[in-house]
């Protein structure tokens, strides 16, 4: 039987996060900081009425709903200085709780507002990062994003840009931005771009969208990772597939909910993903905007899903595994990383877990550590069947 696990025990477990957005993981005060020397308006002084504009929880009906912070936080996200700043705090907080590598991505046009150049974006940003690997030890890489909503030629310069960077930070490619109506096979000049000097590419996809989103990321641009995934479920065949060929799946699960890419963590399709042996990943998404952090995603998976210890560190490994790292360099962090967890151990006078009843969670009180409010509207999907590693 599953023992209840601490919060600060899975806060110590070391982690990753794969899917993670700079423009909407920013410290709230940050936001504020950045606005005042910038000279910019935001729609909010204070420092609760500001949150509850960004936090997703509270105004977020649809993806696209969601989006909408974003045009806050990017406004003061348009300098080098504050660029670099959001890096390396961003870095920093992932330090803090446990995350040894993580990949940050970013749409580098869409900080070009005041007139930087999409590779002075790239270079500020790396400075953040390597400032706190130095301070901090901790591992990164970079991820250029195009955007759906945008031109293929606007994604092709992205691509460009992943080229020129690659070896010096930059280790992926990514397509972001609203699914409905923006196909990505519109953007696979891009791709073939990536592929054709081996660099490692993903696709949000299957998130706002059916499983054919996911097909075309896979089939016609080449991803290698899946942003999202959460309608994967509905195609048995494609599932297959993706189980088949190991493709990873960065799932964010309370962004998901908050998107109404998913109803509620019960009806999240992770649980069965995890069951069926799909090699699935936990991350945050956006660290402001959906009001989260690693720890907390594991510990909702735990507390809701009843996810033991040992189901925790299988998906830990798998973000170690679906890295987009050199294969040597990923074996010797992975088999460190496993030494490690191998020294956790679910207390043994903990009491059973008791998983969490469906209903709505009181909203949090305030903006650093307590839980996203979650909403569940419909039944927990059947038990699903035992857990493969």
């Amino acid at each position: 039987m599953a023992r209840e696990l601490p919060y600060d025990l899975i806060r110590q477990l070391p982690k990753t996060d794969l899917h993670v957005h700079l423009d909407g993981s920013l410290r709230l005060d940050t936001v504020m900081e950045l606005a005042r020397d910038q000279g910019v308006t935001l729609p909010a002084d204070d420092r609760d009425a500001l949150f509850h504009r960004i936090y997703a929880g509270d105004v977020c009906e649809s993806l696209d709903d969601y989006l909408k912070a974003f045009e806050i936080t990017l406004s003061v996200l348009q300098t080098e200085e504050s660029l670099e700043r959001a890096a390396f705090e961003l870095a920093e907080d992932n330090w803090r709780e446990g995350v040894r590598y993580f990949e940050l991505r970013y749409a580098p046009i869409l900080h070009t507002q005041r007139g930087l150049r999409p590779a002075d974006v790239v270079e500020a940003v790396l400075r953040g990062l390597r400032r706190a690997k130095r301070q901090y030890g901790i591992r990164y890489g970079l991820l250029v994003c195009g955007i759906r909503t945008m031109s293929a030629e606007s994604s092709l310069r992205v691509a460009e840009l992943a080229v020129a960077f690659k070896n010096h930070g930059v280790v992926g490619f990514d397509l972001a931005g609203s699914e409905v109506g923006n196909p990505a096979k519109e953007h696979r000049a891009a791709f073939q771009l990536i592929l054709d000097n081996n660099i490692n590419c993903t696709a949000h996809a299957g998130e706002a969208f059916g499983p054919e989103s996911i097909h075309q990321a896979i089939h016609k641009c080449g991803a290698h990772r899946i942003g999202h995934g959460t309608r994967l479920r509905e195609d048995g065949d494609l599932l297959n597939y993706v189980n088949d060929h190991r493709i990873p799946l960065e799932v964010c699960v309370s962004s998901n909910i908050q998107t109404k890419a998913a109803q509620s963590i019960e009806t999240h399709p992770v649980d069965f993903y995890v069951d069926y042996g799909l090699r699935v990943t936990i991350n945050t998404d956006n660290r402001l905007v959906t009001h989260t952090t690693v720890t907390k995603e594991l510990w909702l998976l735990h507390t809701h899903l009843g996810w033991d210890l040992d189901t925790l560190k299988v998906v830990i490994v798998s973000g170690f595994k679906s890295a987009f790292l050199p294969q040597r360099e990923k074996a010797d962090l992975l088999a460190a990383i496993t030494r490690e967890l191998d020294e956790f151990r679910a207390p043994e006078d903990a009491p059973a877990l008791v998983t969490r009843s469906t209903g709505r969670e009181p909203a949090p009180t305030g903006h650093e550590g307590e839980s996203p409010r979650l909403s569940s509207r419909a039944e927990a999907d059947s038990a699903p069947g035992p857990r493969r590693s």
